[in-house]
């Protein structure tokens, strides 16, 4: 069988959000889970330990509309200390679309963490629209899941020691969360292509070398996860933004 070549797709030929929705929607069943990622050409997903020296203001643009059109961001705890995550933001025009979708005004984001290390004081609990949820274990320290509870966010205990795929889609879809959207760390999305629970990945390659020992979009176990790109948008700045969907 004959693949299907990548629609290939002009960035300054969209006329307006409404054609990056069409690019992006995803599909009416889930559970469905997409990464998004902005990378080098050489692979790197960071400098100085944040993504911000790599993205484009149309890599944002798709990052914001991705936010959008998810019931809920995951996230791993390690990408949340370092990027100093704030509470998701929708636009008043976003909101209007995601309230006509049947989907709450904005999403919640999901944070990974085994021993519930977050700060109940950083800028994800007090920056926020929506309190977040925690995904964590019954070996966290007690003291520290109180403390997020107190601060308002969600606390889920799913498994003793460790938090394994099945039962973190199980928790979000539990709570009617079936359109994700991982944001990383490499470590968290590494599990999620292992464990062939990934749809999709979306990924902005930014025309730039950086040599050096970043990390990539996925580390961990090894997996083996067939795609296929569906399209590619060609920036006029030189960023190229596939989205990569399971084959």
């Amino acid at each position: 069988m004959t693949a299907t070549a990548p629609r290939i797709v002009q960035a300054e030929d969209l006329a307006d959000e409404n054609d990056l929705i069409k690019l992006y929607e995803a599909p009416g069943v889930g559970p469905w889970i997409r990464a998004n990622f902005v990378a080098s050409v050489d692979g790197a997903i960071a400098t100085n330990g944040t993504s911000s020296g790599l993205t484009t203001p149309l890599d944002q643009q798709v990052l914001h509309l991705l936010r959008e059109l998810a019931d809920v961001v995951l996230v791993g705890a390690g990408t949340i200390r370092a990027e100093d995550y704030i509470g998701i933001r929708v636009s008043d025009a976003g909101q209007q679309r995601r309230l006509a979708a049947g989907m709450s005004a904005v999403p919640p984001i999901a944070v990974v963490t085994g021993r519930a290390d977050i700060d109940p004081k950083s800028r994800l609990l007090t920056n926020t629209l929506v309190p977040p949820i925690i995904l964590t274990t019954a070996e966290a320290p007690a003291i520290a899941k109180r403390e997020l509870e107190h601060a308002g966010a969600t606390v889920l205990e799913l498994g003793s020691s460790s938090i394994e795929t099945s039962a973190l889609i199980e928790a979000l879809t539990s709570l009617g969360l079936t359109r994700v959207t991982c944001e990383g760390g490499p470590v968290l999305t590494g599990q999620l292509a292992a464990d062939h629970a990934l749809d999709e990945l979306c990924l902005t390659t930014v025309p730039t070398i950086l040599g050096g020992t970043a990390n990539r979009v996925t580390t961990g176990r090894f997996a083996s996860l067939r795609v296929r790109c569906q399209h590619i948008i060609m920036d006029a700045d030189g960023a190229q933004l596939a989205r990569w969907v399971r084959a």
